[in-house]
């Protein structure tokens, strides 16, 4: 019989210290790195994609904003052999200028897709990419049409520790997935007074958590979810106006997924992702998304602990960019496709649905995002 002190706890497991199996996390890149690319949009975000892209040898050709100097700046710094551009449809035009990057907001951002893809340029989009399942779907038909290759800049999906955790997967090392964890306690008070991202009401959900609806479809992806149920609220103390706390729980048939977001935490920041298969577990933790030290694994011979290098920013962004430029030379579509992605932004419309209702939400029965944001 059991001694007061070890009642209803599981038998000790005795650690066994074993080799990390050997996965490869790293960005993809094609063998050759000159087929030419044009960034539309100077905004705040280029310049991560920028740094990026030359860090990685890439062959950035033109730089496009409306407002001419802010291009003739960010040409200046990143690739100042670069064109500096006003309008993007004197590229249409061009065959020098293969592969458009396009970051403008969902509703600016469609009617440049939409000329890019008839011109046959291939096309790397901002997420999300759209905001209307039905958009999404005359684009991916209209790609297919006219053959190029429309990607979507889910950059999280490269970031070491997802990218770790997808290619274990995949491989069959934790065996069929039964539940995720994700919990995150950030800092995101830096929006405070940035209108186009307060007027967002499910920012956390939607701005932010489509990364992690994308990377829950690239896991998940031998289940399909059935119902989500979300909620969001407000700290007493928030700093900005859309909600900084939300929580999602994800329904598959044989598994469950769960998502615990803190954007407004100061002091004592955690990002903690926990995957639990058939046959192991896998877990990484850092003081951020952009700094996730060490994955943990625990098999069936034993546990190990094999550090990673890189963030999320930089390599994240290499591999968005380096996938797609991987699949044109294959002749393949990338794994961050246009149809596929679909999948991820149904889910992430059914939860910001679910958190406007307070009831689950049938994956795929919400085509729009609720109140037209974004």
């Amino acid at each position: 019989m059991s001694s007061s002190d070890d009642y209803g706890l599981s038998p000790a497991k005795p650690p066994a210290a074993i080799d990390p199996p050997v996965i490869d996390y790293r960005p993809p890149m094609p063998r050759n790195r000159d087929r030419t690319i044009a960034l539309i949009g100077a905004g705040g975000i280029c310049g991560s994609h920028l740094q990026a892209y030359r860090d990685a040898g890439l062959n950035v050709v033109a730089i496009v904003d409306r407002t001419l100097s802010k291009a003739e700046a960010v040409r200046d710094r990143y690739f100042p052999n670069a064109e500096a551009i006003a309008d993007y449809r004197v590229l249409l035009i061009r065959d020098d200028v293969e592969v458009f990057d396009v970051t403008p907001h969902p509703a600016d951002r469609l009617p440049i897709l939409e000329d890019a893809i008839v011109a046959g340029k291939h096309l790397l989009s901002q997420k999300p990419l759209v905001l209307d399942l039905d958009d999404g779907a005359r684009l991916v038909a209209l790609a297919e049409q006219h053959r190029v290759r429309l990607a979507v800049n889910q950059n999280g999906r490269w970031a070491p520790h997802f990218r770790y955790i997808d290619q274990a997967v995949r491989s069959g090392l934790i065996g069929d997935v039964v539940s995720i964890d994700f919990s995150l306690q950030w800092d995101q008070t830096w929006i405070a007074g940035i209108e186009a991202l307060e007027r967002i009401k499910h920012l956390i959900l939607f701005d932010f958590g489509i990364h992690w609806f994308d990377i829950t479809t690239c896991w998940m992806a031998a289940q399909k979810p059935t119902q989500v149920w979300a909620a969001t609220t407000q700290r007493v103390d928030q700093k900005f106006r859309p909600d900084a706390l939300a929580s999602v729980v994800i329904q598959y048939p044989t598994a469950q997924v769960r998502m615990s977001f803190n954007g407004h935490v100061t002091r004592g920041e955690l990002d903690s992702t926990t995957i639990v298969g058939t046959r192991g577990t896998l877990r990484s933790q850092g003081p951020g998304l952009n700094h996730q030290p060490y994955i943990e694994g625990f098999l069936d011979a034993g546990s190990y602990r094999v550090p990673l290098e890189g963030c999320w920013f930089k390599e994240g962004f290499q591999g968005s960019m380096g996938e797609l430029l991987s699949a044109i030379e294959d002749d393949r579509l990338p794994e961050h496709n246009a149809r596929e992605n679909l999948d991820s932004l149904a889910l992430c419309f059914a939860a910001v649905q679910s958190a406007e209702t307070g009831e689950a939400v049938t994956i795929g029965s919400v085509r729009q995002l609720p109140n037209g944001e974004g």
